[in-house]
Formats: C-alpha cells, sequence, structure tokens
C-alpha cells in the first residue's frame, strides 16, 4: 500500500481517537497533546526506519523505550495507558504497514475500535475504583469491608489498606466496588 495513504488513514485513525473517543470522554488537553504528538512522532521515524535496511526490529525498539519514558510518570491512569499505546501502535502501523496492503488500516481501525466499545459509561458501569480515607484507623479488614460498603453504597471487590494511622486515627485504602444499582444517566455523564 502507498505511504501517503497509510499517512492519511493514521492521521484518521488518531484523530477519531483523541478527538472522537479520548478528549469527549476524559477532557484532559495535555494527553490530547501527547497522543497526537507521539503518534506523529513515532509515524514519522516508522515511515524512515521502515525504507532503511533496519526496520521492524528498530521501530518495535522504539515503541518499547518510548512506552517505558512515558509510562514512568506517575499522572497517567490506566485508561490513559490505554490510548497511549494505541496512539504509538497506530503510528507504528502507519509508518511500517506500506507492505501489509489492507491489513494495515482494519488494523488500525480495530484498535480505534476497541477503545471505543470499551472506554464508554456502558462496559461494566456498575464497578467503581476508589481512593477512600476514613476517619477512624480499622485494622479489621472484615469491619473495615462493613464500613466501605455503608459508606459507598455497594459490594466490596477488592480492598487494600494503604496506610493505617493510629496516631491521627486514620485509614487511607484503594478498594474496588460494585454499585448496588446501575449508574444513572447523570453518574454516567460525570465519569
Amino acid at each position: 500500500m502507498d505511504p501517503l495513504i497509510l499517512l492519511a488513514v493514521d492521521l484518521v485513525a488518531i484523530s477519531a481517537l483523541v478527538f472522537g473517543l479520548y478528549f469527549p470522554r476524559h477532557r484532559r488537553r495535555d494527553l490530547l497533546i501527547a497522543f497526537l504528538t507521539v503518534n506523529v512522532g513515532v509515524l514519522a521515524v516508522s515511515l524512515v526506519l521502515g525504507s532503511t535496511a533496519v526496520g521492524a526490529g528498530l521501530g518495535l525498539g522504539l515503541f518499547g523505550v518510548l512506552s517505558i519514558i512515558r509510562l514512568r510518570s506517575s499522572e497517567v491512569q490506566q485508561h490513559e495507558v490505554a490510548y497511549y499505546f494505541a496512539s504509538l501502535a497506530l503510528g507504528l502501523i502507519g509508518g511500517l504497514g506500506a507492505g501489509m496492503g489492507w491489513a494495515g488500516p482494519a488494523l488500525m481501525a480495530l484498535v480505534v475500535g476497541v477503545l471505543a466499545a470499551v472506554d464508554n459509561g456502558r462496559v461494566m458501569r456498575r464497578y467503581r475504583r476508589q481512593i477512600v480515607v476514613i476517619d477512624r484507623a480499622i485494622a479489621d479488614e472484615a469491619e473495615l469491608r462493613e464500613h466501605l460498603e455503608l459508606l459507598l453504597g455497594g459490594r466490596v471487590r477488592a480492598v487494600r489498606i494503604e496506610r493505617l494511622d493510629l496516631v491521627n486515627d486514620t485509614t487511607s485504602v484503594d478498594v474496588r466496588y460494585e454499585l448496588h444499582h446501575a449508574a444513572s444517566a447523570r453518574e454516567l455523564v460525570a465519569s
């Protein structure tokens, strides 16, 4: 396939990913810029690498190095990591997929389609994760689960005590829970 067609398909795919999916759902402008820049940068470098004898091995190495550098940031949440990898993958497919025919654009569509399908308010909408600070020091896990279920209005599926402060009488926990009822439309819009 003509590299210019792949370039155009990549630009359409990354635009759909960041402007059609990520930004309307998550509203982080800083990551929108990062996703676009990483995609176009990886696309440009992989186009150059694809025309040399070095090729795909170096491209995959670039993918790994960029991933390690970016993922060291503590600001990135797991769903944002998925978008980050998707933008990298789209750039690599666009830059190195010239010999793939229509499989390259199909893979790009698959990447964007998977994120569209799973990153919305309808998939697993009753499940939540919160970091909670309780104004009591609770060391007993059964008592902690019971307290959290009353506080959060759902069934606690997993709890991990992050900090138990006996001096200040607080407990910080990472809790994953399921709401007793399906989330309302207002809750879906807010999340």
